[in-house]
């Protein structure tokens, strides 16, 4: 359809009208009254061919164009000159040359020339006037202005459009943009629209759609204070109410924007607050005209009625940025979550402090700052243990410097001294390779153990990086993670150590040389070595060449099962050079392990004990076993054979009931004593070793293979069955074979 001015609008898409909840219902009513108001009915008599203009009503010089036209006794077509060229006065003259009427709905009329032409809509009836002989003496007009009923359901049209667009969430800018040209074109006059909207706290006025003023214009006032007597605009935004500025020129709140409007070209401004339905400030809508001007009743409503669209786009729009904030917040968060799991699991993933802190070093860079190094303290002395950066040259920068402990300078030394986060916008100020790095700034964390800086962690900005608040936290909280990983690496070392060393104490530390005889043994703790196994063996010599051997197991581990071996060992190594044979010993044992504090534990224990007596070709073994595993004969052919010897489990009760078992080991010929551990390992399945597969693995080796032959097959065949399956007990075993006589 074609607006006053000649500009096309679209014609929108059918749609459902949805009405902004923004104002009472009584209010929308009275606006859309007041914008279609009420239809004209005009008359005209015109007379003779020439149409000269007899008589008319007020509605018809009204709507023709004001008092410089109403007159009679003049052509019509003189009086109204723009006529002629949109074919109204050959319609009259057709009326009057045939005597038939002539009848228009909804016709469009150009009503004036030039800048002042003004477009109306008009159901009108041409009909011949007639005299008393029927002859046509001139043309009758009678016609209804329908431009408001036009203009109304163009207004509708396009404020539904506009509707739809919000319902669609289109951009803000561009419903803003759209909404201030549907008013341009609408409106009968020429009228500039301009839509501000309001920071968050209502104190200033952002530029929002305006697309008729003049840019210089509008970042001229982009920012504008919200205030009394600042400007239209300002002055509305601070009263909550509509402003209406008639004449620039001489109005006291346009002091300061006077020039600004004289440069501009507008004259007079009407601005409406937008407000939300809780009554806070949204913006403004303001419309300005090239000349002074005072607004009547459907200005008003116009504004009224778009303001509560604007308000109506504005909370959506802000609805939506809401939620996208959200969501952008929550995806944050998300990934805040996900790199500190990560990071967590690659702290943890190696009980060793030093790869723990390179771990932290990586997980900074580049994920939270550019460069990252992280140093420690050690014997009074800083340690830088590890540097990451993008660049080889870079890293060995970083990892040749090495901060001063106890210089007031260095960011390093004040954070170990006082445990606290230190962050500056600049380089650090102490020495250091800075200015070839390129550091813009810094963070440096302390890792704390129970409130002490064990060492810090130095994080440094480059180019354009900078450290917010949110990066800070993120790296205080992985700092915390990882200085408690590696208290947690330094402690299990720290008891690895010791059970080691206690391990030590209870075992042999070298194995001694027994004429005769050949002797291998091997152990294998279970788990990560924190605790000391209960499986024990000893050898140790006698009186007479003779020498005692023992193998055995405590039921238990850690501390306890370290007592219960060493009270084992100890009253072995005791008692047997006062004691004739393998039974007393044993049954000493058990009077020591039966008379045990309660505190130094209660298990049981499995044990072989015996005598070894070398000879000119071979070694005589007496021995007795208290519940342990039944020990293995290997002869020089590869036969193996179980020394079945009964005996109860020791420190359950004072008796033993034990029986000494006797048997000579020829050249070439082995005894293998070993703990449950091996034969109870299980494989992937579940199922366990078993001693038939230890013999089996153990049958078929050759004379002379030695003991320490015999230890390589035992152990082979074992990790061979459980794979990759850990081992769930401890594994010991001691073998003594005969050695070849000298020639």
């Amino acid at each position: 359809m074609t607006g006053a001015s000649g500009r096309r609008t679209p014609r929108p898409a059918q749609a459902p009208t949805v009405v902004p909840a923004a104002r009472a219902a009584g209010g929308a009513e009275d606006d859309l009254r007041a914008l279609f108001g009420q239809s004209m009915a005009v008359f005209a008599s015109l007379a003779g061919p020439a149409h000269m203009l007899e008589t008319a009503n007020p509605a018809f010089f009204a709507a023709i164009g004001g008092p410089e036209r109403t007159r009679t006794g003049v052509p019509l077509g003189q009086l109204m000159p723009e006529l002629a060229a949109q074919g109204f006065i050959a319609l009259l003259d057709r009326v009057y040359r045939t005597g038939r009427a002539h009848v228009g709905r909804n016709a469009r009329v150009l009503l004036g020339e030039g800048a002042d032409a003004r477009e109306a809509f008009f159901d009108f009836t041409y009909e011949p006037r007639l005299d008393a002989g029927g002859n046509v003496m001139g043309v009758r007009v009678i016609g209804v202005e329908t431009t408001q009923v036009q203009h109304a359901q163009r207004l509708t049209a396009e404020h539904r459009a506009l509707l739809e667009q919000i319902a669609r969430q289109a951009p803000l800018s561009e419903v803003l943009e759209g909404m201030a040209r549907v008013i341009e074109d609408l409106a009968p006059e020429e009228v500039l629209v301009s839509v501000l909207l309001a920071d968050a706290d209502g104190s200033h006025l952002r530029h929002g759609a305006a697309p008729s003023l003049p840019d210089f214009y509008n970042r001229a006032i982009d920012g504008i204070a919200t205030g009394e007597g600042v400007g239209s605009c300002g002055t509305a935004a601070h009263r909550r109410r509509p402003v209406t500025v008639t004449d620039i020129a001489t109005d006291p709140f346009w002091d300061d924007f006077r020039d600004l409007a004289d440069k501009a070209g507008v004259a007079a401004c009407w601005s409406t607050p937008i407000l939300a339905r809780d009554g806070s400030l949204l913006g403004t809508f303001a419309m300005y005209h090239r000349t002074p001007r005072t607004p009547r009743e459907a200005d008003l409503a116009l504004a009224r009625v778009f303001a509560d669209t604007a308000a109506l786009a504005i909370e959506r729009h802000h609805a939506e940025q809401a939620r996208r904030a959200a969501e952008a917040r929550e995806e944050a968060a998300r990934g805040d979550l996900a790199f500190l799991l990560n990071a967590s699991t690659a702290l943890s993933s190696d009980l060793d402090a030093l790869q723990t802190l390179n771990r932290l070093a990586a997980s900074c860079v580049p994920r939270l700052a550019p460069l990252g190094a992280v140093d420690v303290v050690e014997g009074g002395r800083v340690r830088r243990v590890t540097a990451a950066a993008p660049t080889r040259h870079q890293q060995d920068l970083l990892a040749s410097h090495i901060p001063v402990y106890d210089a007031d300078d260095d960011a390093v030394a004040r954070v170990l001294a006082s445990g606290v986060t230190e962050v500056a916008r600049r380089a650090p100020s102490g020495p250091g390779p800075w200015q070839e790095l390129g550091a813009t700034g810094y963070v440096c964390l302390p890792l704390l153990d129970r409130g002490t800086a064990f060492g810090a962690v130095t994080l440094l900005s480059t180019g354009e990086h900078a450290f917010d608040g949110h990066t800070v936290a993120l790296a205080e909280e992985l700092t915390r993670r990882a200085a408690l990983a590696a208290r947690n690496a330094r402690q299990y070392t720290h008891r690895a150590a010791l059970a080691r060393d206690l391990q030590a104490g209870l075992l042999l530390p070298d194995l001694p040389r027994v004429p005769g005889a050949d002797v291998a043994t091997y152990y294998h703790p279970s788990g990560e070595g924190l605790d000391i196994g209960g499986d024990f063996y000893d050898v140790f010599p006698l009186e007479g060449g003779r020498w005692a051997f023992l193998l055995g197991d405590v039921c238990g581990r850690g501390a306890i099962a370290a007592t219960t071996t060493a009270l084992v060992r100890h009253t072995a190594r005791a008692v047997a050079p006062l004691l004739s044979g393998p039974e007393a010993v044993v049954e000493a044992v058990n009077r020591a392990l039966v008379n045990r504090p309660a505190g130094h534990g209660t298990g049981f224990v499995t044990l072989v004990y015996g005598l070894l007596t070398p000879t000119g070709d071979g070694l005589d073994v007496e021995l007795v076993r208290a519940g342990h595993t039944m020990p293995l004969h290997l002869d020089a052919r590869g036969t193996v054979r179980t020394v079945d010897v009964p005996g109860a489990l020791l420190g359950i009760g004072p008796e033993t009931h034990l029986t000494a078992h006797r048997l000579r080991l020829g050249p070439d010929e082995s005894l293998l004593l070993y703990t449950d551990g091996i034969t109870e390992a299980r494989d992937a399945d579940g199922e366990q070793f078993g001693e038939h597969r230890l013999v089996e693995a153990l049958a078929g080796l050759p004379g002379g293979s030695g003991s320490h032959r015999v230890v390589e097959t035992l152990t082979r065949a074992v990790r061979a069955f459980t794979g990759d399956q850990g081992i769930d007990d401890d594994q010991a075993a001691l073998v003594l074979t005969a050695a070849r006589p000298a020639p």
